[in-house]
């Protein structure tokens, strides 16, 4: 099905807004490719969108289209009076209105005639019209493998991999090591949780924690001081920044590519970049469920093809690995290798999610 959309430049913040993010990602075949963000190591990330959208996709006038597409991220725009123009000019011809943010949704404002997606939300505070979308990954498989998966084959023991940022662990004895370990202790008592999108790590320690203490599992672990992309982490060294990216970034996937499974969990907004990562990679996820809402959750079985860990499931999280690994036979094991790296590129990619974008107007 080739979708029509209709959207208007006229519409887009008057202030200066990052180059990247001039405007939203669907546009980007009609107005012209973004620059790429090598800062944040995101590099050709629309090019297969731009180049196939011309099957799935068609720009037309806002009389003839199926959905209109408010330009800007709303996270960039604010809820403003040039969106509410927006809205009402298209409930006049009866036409919904896509808009996209990135992080945690919050905005109270009644939204009618809307779809909001955005990569972040609470499946406990979920409207019916809100649905996540992924965030947007390099195709690391054609960039450094030759669009090859390299397979791994089953082993006894799981091999669990992670490599990032978990504060305190990784943290040199100092200040920063000693407020985050406040923080953690914080938040396992309660006292944080109205504060949740503050500190999002602690599941992610917990489980990591729980992992490195089990001899169920073989773990490879790589624990940052810094957030990847963090300034620190590329200045504190003798290297010049940019190759520094670039090898924290090779190993980053490196430690993907040479683990079964890689655990996945949010971190000051609710949801994982890395989930989407490890599955461009034909790798299984290691999903911790913090009350997230995932693409496509209303077609795709997500539990096929991660371990789903809930919150509440993190003390046994080792053994539900195993149980989820001893689960599938050799075959299926590497079988559910091609079938993430499938899932990403037919669905969660950015032609795969756009492609499938029609599906929402069937349920909303």
């Amino acid at each position: 099905m080739k979708l029509k959309i209709f959207s208007d430049q006229n519409y887009l913040p008057k202030k200066t807004l990052p180059e990247t993010l001039k405007y939203v990602a669907i546009l980007t075949p009609f107005w012209g490719k973004l620059p790429d963000d090598p800062k944040h190591f995101k590099t050709e990330i629309f090019d297969k969108f731009i180049d196939q959208s011309r099957y799935f996709l068609e720009m037309t006038s806002l009389e003839k289209a199926d959905l209109a597409i408010f330009p800007a991220y709303w996270h960039l725009s604010n809820f403003d009076e040039v969106m509410i123009q927006f809205i009402g000019r298209a409930k006049e011809l009866d036409k919904p209105v896509a808009i996209f943010s990135h992080g945690d949704w919050n905005c109270d404002q009644n939204l009618e005639n809307t779809i909001i997606f955005s990569t972040a939300f609470f499946q406990s505070k979920r409207k019916s019209h809100e649905f996540a979308i992924p965030e947007w990954t390099s195709d690391f498989i054609s960039q450094k493998f030759m669009s090859q998966i390299p397979i791994r084959e089953k082993q006894a023991k799981p091999k669990v991999g992670f490599c990032g940022y978990a504060p305190p662990l990784g943290l040199p004895f100092g200040l920063k090591k000693l407020k985050a370990f406040l923080r953690l202790a914080g938040d396992i008592v309660g006292l944080t949780e109205k504060f949740y999108s503050k500190t999002g790590y602690t599941n992610r320690v917990i489980a990591l924690s729980n992992l490195s203490k089990s001899s169920l599992i073989e773990t490879n672990f790589i624990t940052r001081q810094h957030f990847s992309f963090a300034s620190e982490a590329l200045q504190e060294s003798s290297w010049e920044p940019e190759k520094m990216a670039e090898k924290l970034r090779l190993e980053y996937v490196q430690n993907i590519i040479d683990c079964d499974y890689v655990v996945c969990c949010s971190g000051y907004e609710n949801y994982s970049m890395r989930l989407y990562e490890t599955l461009s990679c034909g790798r299984i996820p290691v999903f911790i469920n913090t009350d997230c809402v995932l693409p496509y959750d209303f077609t795709i079985n997500w539990k096929k093809y991660c371990v789903w860990v809930d919150e509440s499931e993190i003390s046994s999280i080792a053994e539900k690995i195993v149980d989820f690994h001893n689960s599938l036979s050799a075959q299926e094991f590497v079988e559910l290798q091609y079938q993430c790296r499938r899932l990403w590129e037919e669905w969660l990619s950015p032609e795969g999610f756009f492609r499938n974008l029609f599906r929402h107007l069937t349920i909303v």
